[in-house]
């Protein structure tokens, strides 16, 4: 039997870290192996990054009880899933100055990454709100003739984020940016995408038309709910999966590929688990059905598929209140899997979500740093990692006019 090992990645405690690159995550041999090593620990969360490498910040990350914040690089190394996907011209990016790359306050750390990644400085802008809440936004440095990046997920509160990405999008565009880019991570009302009965909102179009008049010429959005959701965009959308961060982490697990499975939480995501468990050299899939026989009745849940004795890993675009996926890695456990391991984009983690996914339902829980993890949200089984050098490489992509959808092939 083959084997795909590979070093845990490092944890930090300081902004100033360094890690290993992982391998990219292939598993082209018949059997290829896994193998999930376990924490000597059980009180910290786990923080990982695809590449890290040493980066002096202007101000330190570090939580004040010691907890590891996401490590952060400064170098344009591409990590492994992006080495086979070569830029396909090259300009001089130490000294291009016609990029500026400004942050939000929804995830500044992230934006931060990104900047360290591009090794470019984070335009200096100045945010604020009055005393009655009204968001104030003015750019501190000029921005006249360059491409704007702007670096803002809707994440809770969406309205407020939402509401401070229109802004800075108009600030730019009256201060005569080139093009305006707005980098959403995590786009939210992605899940009003249809009406699914009589007298609803489809609220993610709305979105899209507010972001369209405020002035963006571009979006790049990370993981959406539903692929439509980019056709509600009259400007053009590039969409990241970031899908390969997770398998390059996965990578450093190792377990027969007869034992793993892959588990759609509900029907509506068979197709993203499909794409998932197809890098996984073809594993099988499994779909945990639920439905309701009437108004009040308790749901029933049914599982297709065989998970007897594997290693169930459990995949979704998003964890929210984790209420499907904890009754669903439940389902699992009864059906005789061995363990259950949760991975998700975007870690929304709405209450009661932490008591759910520590009862000790998952051997570990595997999110994005697309929002930002409070740190009261962290349990012993989460791990964070991190999808900066994809957004970074990505914008610069973008920027130089080369394929993006090459990175994922």
């Amino acid at each position: 039997m083959a084997s795909l090992t590979m070093p845990r990645p490092s944890q930090s405690t300081s902004a100033s870290c360094s890690s290993p690159i992982p391998s990219r995550c292939s598993f082209g041999d018949q059997n290829p192996t896994f193998s999930f090593s376990f924490r000597d620990s059980r009180s910290r969360v786990h923080v990982c990054n695809a590449a890290a490498v040493r980066c002096d910040m202007a101000e330190a990350l570090n939580f004040p009880n010691g907890k590891p914040n996401i490590p952060v690089l400064n170098e344009r190394t591409l990590p492994k899933f992006l080495e086979t996907a070569r830029m396909e011209k090259t300009v001089n990016r130490t000294t291009n100055n016609r990029i500026k790359l400004f942050s939000g306050t929804a995830n500044p750390a992230l934006s931060q990454e990104i900047a360290c990644y591009m090794g470019v400085e984070l335009g200096k802008i100045n945010i604020k709100r009055f005393a009655d809440g009204e968001i104030y936004v003015q750019l501190q440095e000029s921005v006249r003739g360059c491409d704007v990046y702007l670096v803002q997920p809707t994440c809770p509160p969406a309205n407020e984020n939402l509401m401070e990405l229109l802004i800075m999008i108009d600030a730019c565009r009256r201060a005569s940016a080139k093009n305006i880019t707005a980098v959403i991570p995590y786009f939210g009302y992605a899940r009003a995408d249809r009406k699914t009965q009589g007298r609803e909102s489809i609220a993610a179009k709305l979105v899209a038309n507010l972001i369209t008049e405020a002035g963006a010429d571009r979006v790049l959005a990370c993981d959406l709910h539903s692929g439509q959701s980019m056709g509600y965009f009259d400007i053009p959308v590039d969409h990241v999966y970031c899908q390969p961060v997770i398998l390059d982490y996965l990578a450093s697990k190792t377990v027969s590929s007869n034992d793993l499975v892959v588990v759609s939480p509900d029907v509506g995501g068979v197709a993203r688990a499909r794409a998932f468990a197809k890098k996984l050299s073809d594993a099988p899939l499994a779909i945990v059905d639920k439905r309701r026989h009437g108004h009040n009745v308790a749901e029933v849940m049914n599982l297709i598929g065989d998970v007897k004795g594997k290693v169930a890993v459990m995949v979704d675009d998003m964890i929210d209140t984790a209420g499907t996926i904890a009754k669903g890695a439940a389902l699992l456990h009864q059906e005789g899997a061995r363990e259950v391991y949760a991975c998700c984009t975007h870690a929304v983690f709405s209450p009661p979500a932490i008591e759910r996914l520590s009862g000790g339902l998952f051997q570990e829980v595997i999110v994005t740093n697309t929002i930002p993890v409070a740190e009261k949200n962290y349990f012993p089984e989460l791990t964070v990692l991190s999808i900066a050098n994809l957004l970074g490489e990505t914008i610069w992509r973008v920027h130089d006019d080369c394929s993006v959808s090459s990175i994922f092939q």
